[in-house]
């Protein structure tokens, strides 16, 4: 293999790592309604992909090329996620369910957490339904928090898109219910 041969080998490389990094996070921008974000991205992406697969198709004497091409690929959708959840954008709803109620929502206001409550009845007994909706980067926080509180305690995690949440300014839904509560 001589040395350009392995330049454009690294550069289909680091094009495809580019573009499935950047259609990852694109997908994401999709799904939470970021459209004029996922638009810019999507331009970007769209441009890399062409220069990208265009050296490939251009050179199938270089079979090492589409080897270039599916190693960005895998490369990309890796750093993709790992970006995307580093970023961590949207908000949250942290559905926690214990029996030790009390205890919990006292640790959890205290640590800061705006929370809502709702009693629940099971088949074994009585049980709290705590509801906290948050920006997704502390949701493991917030986890690990109740975790201490409660070992017990289960969590699911749901992510929110509300279709207002632009048209009201962005405000969180806690923040939209203590704006009630103070009118």
């Amino acid at each position: 293999m001589n040395i350009t041969v392995f330049i454009t080998f690294c550069l289909i490389v680091l094009a495809r790592i580019t573009d499935v990094t950047l259609d990852t996070i694109r997908t994401v921008a999709i799904v939470q309604g970021r459209r004029a974000f996922a638009a810019v991205l999507g331009f970007i992406q769209a441009i890399v992909y062409i220069l990208a697969i265009a050296k490939v198709l251009l050179n199938m004497d270089h079979p090492v090329y589409a080897l270039a091409y599916g190693l960005g690929f895998a490369s990309g959708t890796y750093l993709g996620i790992t970006i995307e959840q580093r970023l961590a954008f949207g908000h949250q709803v942290v559905t926690l369910v214990t029996r030790k109620g009390v205890e919990l929502i006292q640790a959890l206001r205290t640590a800061g957490y705006r929370l809502a409550e709702v009693k629940g009845h099971a088949r074994d007994g009585d049980l709290t339904i705590l509801y906290v909706e948050l920006p997704r980067r502390e949701a493991p926080k917030l986890m690990r928090d109740a975790s201490a509180a409660d070992d017990r305690c289960f969590c699911i995690v749901n992510d929110v898109r509300l279709a207002e949440y632009a048209a009201r300014g962005g405000a969180s839904v806690s923040q939209r219910l203590s704006k009630g509560r103070d009118a």
